[in-house]
């Protein structure tokens, strides 16, 4: 891609409030329109959004994206729209024990609306904080207790598959375990064992980054400097790492790119995490340094991928070894084409990843590294310059997404594809708009001098 470095978060003003103005009407349309009897709203077809029974992990995104409407206008509506469907919907999420989704669906309820509260944004309400506060302790706990252990240490919290998967995705439902251990919470084992949230979560990040991530060392044949795998198996009766795998990409030595966004966001925010945490803390689980160096190896080298194997614009093809990528030329030095006939583009993997380069931009010029965190904080930012606008943006009314040409299953076949053509286009997602509607609050706030947006609050 081809970072703007003159690009200012001032001259995406308009385009933010153009955002804001479709956000607020693609949410009133399907809270008028959804029957939560149906299950949860995933995805759209033809515009109008619709179900796919896989799990429910994206209920916390449609509750969580009215909560951040609020946020970003004041939208009293909007912020009951939110709170009215976390109450009364959101209570199996916290205790579900099948799933590896806990910081995508609970951190975008009850941590959004903890958190607004504690900054005065809603009227403070000591029991209604402490119910947030509660969910989010258990929301925690049980995705922690969701554990393999492996060899020499280490482990990781399994995907829905079973025990032998580790997903890249799961490491943004880290969130749910920072915040629980934030506040003071651990999960209980057998004879009273007080188990570390914060060391699972470490652990569970240097697993990712060891297996998962890939650095150009010469791990195996298709070992490229920040490629990224969706999922890696391992051996349960000996803990032993078996071979990379995918659920949603093309290949298992592609790199399937939402998979790739997560990585790149879940690292960024998780070293923003550690960064509020004393020394002290991190000590029995080998140090700050050495924690933040690992982590920080991961997001950079994620981060470079990106920039180096999306489209000109900053928009990526949903798998960098897709094969219809051949008819396209050089689309690495190309603006991303939605309407080509051979392979779909993410959106939803761009505003994931627009948001993770802007923190791993701000962390390392906190740290003294100017340069190279500027280059990934405009990366940041032109990815955001092309999501919202055409064609990204879903300006028709009769549409109820806000992000177009969103992806979800390609292998599966389960993404609408028009009458006539063989590549699925025009549809949207709702963790796609859910991530869109953070990144722009992520900027308003920049942009008119408020608090920092992060998970922990």
């Amino acid at each position: 891609m081809r970072v703007d470095m003159s690009l200012k978060v001032a001259d995406l003003e308009t385009k933010l409030e153009r955002v804001f103005e479709l956000s607020a009407q693609k949410i009133k349309s399907i809270e008028a329109t959804w029957d939560p009897a149906d299950g949860t709203p995933v995805f759209t077809r033809e515009g109008r959004y619709t179900t796919r029974g896989w799990t429910e992990w994206t209920q916390g995104f449609q509750y969580g994206s009215a909560i951040l409407q609020f946020d970003a206008t004041g939208d009293e509506e909007m912020l009951e729209i939110g709170r009215r469907g976390t109450v009364e919907r959101m209570a199996p999420h916290v205790s579900h024990i099948g799933v590896h989704d806990h910081g995508f669906n609970n951190v975008s309820t009850y941590g959004n609306l903890r958190r607004l509260m504690l900054e005065g944004r809603v009227s403070h309400d000591p029991w209604e904080l402490r119910f947030y506060e509660l969910a989010l302790k258990v929301s925690g706990a049980v995705q922690a207790s969701r554990w393999s252990a492996i060899r020499d240490g280490l482990g990781y919290i399994y995907s829905f598959n079973g025990p032998h998967s580790l997903f890249s995705d799961t490491i943004r439902s880290l969130r749910a375990l920072a915040v629980a251990h934030k506040l003071g919470h651990v999960l209980m084992g057998e004879n009273d064992e007080a188990i570390s949230l914060l060391e699972r979560l470490i652990v569970h990040a240097q697993t990712t980054a060891r297996f998962n991530v890939y650095y150009g060392e010469g791990r195996d044949h298709y070992d490229v400097r920040g490629r990224v795998v969706h999922e890696s198996i391992f051996n349960m009766n000996d803990g032993r790492y078996r071979c990379p795998s995918t659920q949603q990409g093309y290949s298992p030595f592609s790199t399937w790119t939402r998979g790739l966004a997560w990585i790149v966001l879940g690292y960024a925010e998780q070293l923003e995490f550690l960064a509020t945490l004393d020394d002290a803390e991190l000590e029995p689980f080998g140090g700050r340094a050495a924690i933040e160096e690992e982590f920080l190896k991961a997001a950079r080298a994620t981060a470079d991928f990106y920039i180096e194997n999306t489209a000109l614009d900053g928009i990526p093809y949903w798998d960098t070894g897709a094969p219809g990528l051949v008819h396209l030329g050089d689309w690495r030095n190309a603006p991303s084409d939605p309407e080509n006939p051979h392979e779909p583009v993410d959106s939803s993997a761009a505003a994931i990843t627009a948001q993770g380069l802007i923190r791993l931009g701000k962390y390392l010029e906190a740290k003294g590294e100017t340069e190279a965190g500027r280059q990934y904080y405009q990366a940041g930012l032109t990815v955001a310059k092309t999501l919202f606008d055409a064609p990204y943006l879903s300006e028709s009314p009769d549409h109820q997404g806000l992000l177009l040409h969103s992806v979800y299953h390609r292998p599966n076949g389960w993404d609408y594809v028009p009458g006539g053509q063989g590549v699925p286009r025009g549809e949207s997602s709702m963790w796609g708009d859910y991530h869109a509607r953070e990144l722009a609050v992520l900027l308003w706030r920049e942009l008119k001098g408020q608090k920092y947006l992060t998970f922990f609050g």
